[in-house]
């Protein structure tokens, strides 16, 4: 739970950053490298707000990006996933403490899913003859998303009032 109205506003900034990262990979299946730098150097700022110790937890979330660019740059690698998709997770992976990143991963896999059924059959419907290329920026952003409302949820007004 966040309480403190700095961390608030990271994740807000962070959550803005997401959703421009969704939309650029719609609209041109790309994600800029100032942006996923801008989501990474963002991350010791929250890390100081949230008053994380650099061991162990400092220590987690950079071992935790390090793990997941390494199995990315795997799948980068056969072409089973795009450069900055691979970016965007590890600037994420920086944020998000490890457990909370397993949720993500999940969740992305389920958006993904979804995606894929959905652009498939778009693709289909308009019966395209060039490469299917699906846009999972949108997926890792939504789960990305996903996370970071379960950490300011109980933060938000409603939830104040409501208790």
């Amino acid at each position: 739970m966040v309480d403190d109205p700095f961390q608030y506003g990271l994740l807000c900034a962070l959550a803005i950053a997401l959703l421009i990262a969704a939309f650029t990979d719609i609209r041109s299946r790309r994600i800029a490298n100032w942006l996923n730098a801008a989501i990474a150097l963002g991350a010791p700022v929250y890390w100081f707000a949230s008053d994380m110790a650099l061991w162990p937890d400092v220590a987690w979330q950079v071992g935790l990006a390090l793990a997941t660019f390494a199995v990315l740059s795997l799948l980068f690698a056969i072409r089973a996933m795009g450069g900055g998709d691979v970016k965007l997770l590890t600037a994420l992976a920086l944020w998000i403490e490890p457990l909370a990143f397993v949720n993500l991963l999940i969740m992305m896999a389920l958006l993904g899913g979804l995606l894929t059924i959905a652009f498939g059959a778009w693709h289909i419907a308009r019966r395209q003859k060039y490469k299917l290329t699906i846009p999972y920026g949108v997926a890792i952003s939504m789960a990305g998303l996903w996370i970071i409302y379960g950490l300011i949820q109980p933060a938000l007004p409603a939830a104040q009032m409501a208790g």
